[in-house]
């Protein structure tokens, strides 16, 4: 089992939250006039680590192949929707989710190639996570 990634979380004036992981230390807010915008949004942060991971896959799996990919701008927009409104979709009531992530590759890379890196899109690990039943376990400590 690999080791556990660890991120801390701690709320500060408002809505605001501190956020560390390792040497790393960033905010996270809602915007006005719930919050003060000190950072992004919750949600803007999930949207942030699968495009992060999305570009990333990318990236490796251009290396490796030995394509001349030169850059990957992934945008990503969250939603919810009636469940209704969802011709693929599992749930058939109420509302879900919905993420629209758009992938834009440029570099001397062919249409074949553009159509593999698309399918690799797929096997991020983020948004296999995403996909996936996630078991969250939550405990107070005292």
């Amino acid at each position: 089992m690999a080791e556990p990634t660890q991120v801390v979380v701690s709320s500060e004036a408002g809505l605001a939250q501190e956020i560390v992981s390792g040497n790393h230390r960033w905010h996270a807010d809602e915007p006005a006039p719930f919050g003060t915008d000190a950072g992004p949004s919750p949600y803007e942060l999930l949207l942030a680590s699968l495009g992060a991971c999305t570009s990333m896959t990318l990236r490796l799996y251009a290396q490796r192949k030995g394509m001349d990919l030169q850059r990957i701008i992934v945008r990503l927009q969250h939603y919810r929707i009636h469940a209704e409104d969802c011709r693929d979709c599992e749930t058939k009531a109420g509302f879900l989710d919905r993420i629209d992530r758009e992938i834009q590759l440029s570099g001397n890379i062919d249409e074949a190639q553009k159509r593999r890196l698309l399918e690799i899109a797929e096997r991020c690990p983020v948004h296999r996570t995403l996909k996936s039943e996630i078991n969250i376990r939550t405990s107070l400590i005292t």
